[in-house]
Order: C-alpha cells, then structure tokens, then sequence
C-alpha cells in the first residue's frame, strides 16, 4: 500500500515537471516570437525612415555631399549629381578631389590648406565660400555658393563634414550687370558733375565774377551740394567694383608700425583744426609723438602684412575722418599691436558714441545711424561697406566697439607675416621690380 502511494505520488509529481516544462517551452517560444516580430518591426521602422531621409535629400535641388576624414564621399545626392555632373552610384566611396574641383576667378585650385573640405577639419567649424567656382564632369566652371559643417564624435573629434552647395550661375550674372549698369551710371554722371562743379567754383572766384554775399551764400551750397553728390558717385563706383571684384588691387609687403606712424604725422592737422589731439600707440601702450620726427624712444616690433597700401590708406582715412567729424572734443587716438598671427590695429575717438541696435548694421550697404549727429554731419553710407570689402580682400576683419557717450573704437585685423615669409616677398618684389635691393613700401603722400 505504501509501495503503491509512493509510486503514484512519484509519477504525479513527474506529470506536473512535465506539465510546466511543457508550459515554460511554450512561453519562451511565445516570447521569441514576440522578440522576432518586434525586431522585425523595428528594422522595418529603420528602413522607412531611411527611405524616407533619402526621399528628403533627394528631393533638395541643392549639392548634399557627405564626406569621411580620409575625404571619401558616403552621400552625394541627385543635387550634387545634377551639379558636378556625376552619378551618385559612381562618385560614392571616391576622394572628394576626384569628384568636386574647387577653382578660384583665375582658374586655378583651392591649395589643400584653403581647400574647405580640408579646412573644416582643422577648423572645426562651419565654413562658407560664396567666390568658389566648381569645376564640373565635362570641364565646366559653375560659380557655386559652397557651406560645409563638421561632424564630431564622442571624443568631440571631426570625423566627417557635410557640404551643402548650389549653382549661383544666375545670380553672379544679375549680379554682374547690376554692377556694370552701377559702375557706368556712376561714371558717365560723374563728368556732368565735375562741369557743375567747376563752374561754381568759377563763379565763386572773386578774380573771375562778382556777387553779392546773398548769391554768395547760395553759390556755396550748391557748391558743397555738389562735391557730396560727386562723392557719392565715386562710393557707388568704389562699391559696385568691390562687390564684382574688379577693384584694383596690388597687394606689397607692408611694415604697419612706419605706415601707421606716417599716417598719423600727415592727417593730425585736419584734426588740430577742430581742436582735436592725435597720438599714435604703439603696442600695450607705448606712445609715439606724431608732432616731432624724434619722438620716443621705443623698441618697436615689425608688423608686416601684405595688402595695397593705397587701399588700406582708403579705409584708414575713411575712419579717420569720420572719428574727426563726429567727435567735438578730446582726442583720436591710432593703435597698433598684434600677435604672431595677427596683426591689429584700430582708431579710438571720443565722439557721442553708436547705439548698440545700430553696431551689427555699420558695415552693411547705405546703412545710416540715424539721430541729429549724423544727420547734420551727412554721408554717403557706403564708407563703412566699402572699408569692409577692402579689409576683406587680405582676408582680414573689420568691427568697432562703442558706448554711448564715450566715443567709438574701430578695429581691423589682418592675417601677419613673419620676417622670414616678407623678406622672401620683398624679395620677389624687388626683382620683378628690376630693383637691387628691396625696401618696405612706404605709405603714400596724403
């Protein structure tokens, strides 16, 4: 009887171990088929959404190319395609030299330090060309407007970049006939102007016509009315080259401590007319008498840069002039100091001073502070345009800081050259020059 219990006990227990073995396989089965159709959902999810990302920049007339730090393409849209004449299943896994050919105006290739596919991963920050040109399939020059940002990974490293780039073809050409029209007009105006002009003059010549002080008075409006009009001219002229590139420019090696220091020496009357007080800085803030040829004592570093001193003289006097102008009393002070990559220099005054909604807007085109200081003064509003374009020639940068009610600071930056690299420029001009021994360029007469 017992033998009897214990065995059907025994065999009761092994169907429950059985019954849950059976129950426990079919839950696991049930959970892998569970885990396989989410799975596959998911990998479905990833494979719409991936469809749909290539719809996207398919879709986008613009040039999207992704590149890897050895600059081997993994993205080139239809955009891109359509642009550089290339099919995207041939450029993919190529260099991006092979596919995309950056040239300048002159025709000839971005060196590799210049090259923005190469320069954003050292710069690691966004970049923009709006001058490149591209140089297509079947030899083509396309002007292009080319902006390439940098990918990090999570060591913050740049391990790719993304370029976005579109044909400019229409715009550099209404481009170009605005400016031609401008340039033209701005010419052929200038030569009735300067008769105008010329014949006031005349008429204000006490040797050559006599008129009472009422006429007088009238006369010299007019005449002053006219040289701001001739002025103005001039700047739109100035300005539609500097946008189209056709300013003359003859970039030379220039030592910015004599350039500036000369400078000061010949536009500080202009200032002591008005009871102004001019000095030069150079460095931290060591003074140089500009009244005297002695002057102080200084060790004074070399600052060269490579520009046209007849440009840079333009925007040096252009925001000379202005401190003269909008300040009444105190003093213009001219700076120079830089590091071994920059070279800065700037104009203080102690005018009234910019609001700061009107700082971001300085340098744009025909933009005008407008209160009572600068109404009564006038202006063109293309000085401070044009100073940007010239700075941004050499590569340079040009901003001011102000304060209201303390006067106004006006900086430029430019790119410097070590000893060494000017004196193998100075080199290079004095024999093309036919010279025999090369000098820094002096800053030209006032």
């Amino acid at each position: 009887m017992n033998t009897r219990l214990l065995i059907f006990i025994g065999v009761g227990v092994i169907a429950v171990l059985v019954i849950i073995a059976v129950v426990l396989l079919r839950m696991a089965n049930l959970k892998r088929r569970a885990g396989a159709g989410t799975a596959v959902k998911l990998a479905d999810a990833l494979r719409d959404e991936r469809l749909k990302s290539e719809i996207i920049v398919n879709a986008i007339e613009d040039g999207v190319v992704l590149i890897d730090a050895q600059k081997k393409i993994h993205l080139f849209n239809s955009g891109a395609s359509k642009i550089t004449g290339w099919p995207s299943e041939e450029a993919l896994t190529l260099n991006i030299d092979a596919v995309i050919k950056i040239v300048d105006e002159k025709d000839q290739a971005y060196p590799t330090d210049t090259n923005p596919f190469y320069s954003v991963f050292t710069a690691k920050t966004t970049i923009r060309d709006d001058k490149a040109i591209l140089s297509s399939r079947s030899n083509k020059h396309i002007p292009i407007s080319l902006t390439i940002s940098p990918l990090f990974d999570e060591n913050k490293q740049v391990s790719a970049a993304v370029a976005i780039f579109r044909d400019v073809s229409q715009e550099r050409a209404e481009q170009q006939r605005r400016g031609e029209f401008i340039s033209t007009a701005s010419h052929e105006m200038r030569t009735p102007v300067a008769a105008i002009e010329g014949y006031l003059a005349l008429a204000l010549n006490e040797k050559v016509s006599t008129i009472d002080s009422r006429a007088r008075d009238f006369l010299e409006k007019a005449h002053a009315s006219t040289q701001h009009l001739g002025s103005l001219f001039q700047d739109l002229l100035t300005s539609s080259k500097a946008e189209d590139g056709r300013l003359s420019n003859h970039p030379v090696v220039i030592e910015m401590g004599a350039y500036l220091q000369q400078f000061t020496n010949d536009v500080k009357f202009s200032a002591e007319k008005k009871g102004l007080v001019t000095d030069f800085r150079l460095g931290a803030g060591s003074v140089i008498d500009a009244s005297s040829t002695g002057g102080q004592k200084v060790v004074k570093p070399l600052y060269y840069v490579q520009a046209d001193p007849e440009r840079l003289r333009e925007v040096i006097t252009n925001l000379f002039d202005n401190a003269v102008k909008y300040t009444e009393q105190g003093k213009i002070t001219i700076g120079l100091t830089g590091n071994n990559t920059v070279v800065q220099f700037f104009i203080r005054d102690t005018g009234p001073g910019i609001p700061h909604e009107d700082v971001p807007h300085l340098f744009q085109k025909f933009y005008r502070v407008d209160n009572s200081t600068t109404r009564t003064v006038g202006g063109t509003g293309l000085g401070l345009f044009i100073c940007r374009k010239i700075i941004e020639l050499y590569n340079g940068h040009i901003w001011v800081d102000s304060e209201l009610g303390k006067g106004s600071s006006f900086y430029i930056n430019l790119p410097r050259l070590t000893t060494q690299k000017a004196e193998q420029l100075l080199a290079a001009e004095a024999t093309a020059n036919n010279q025999g021994v090369p000098n820094v360029t002096p800053p030209p007469a006032s």
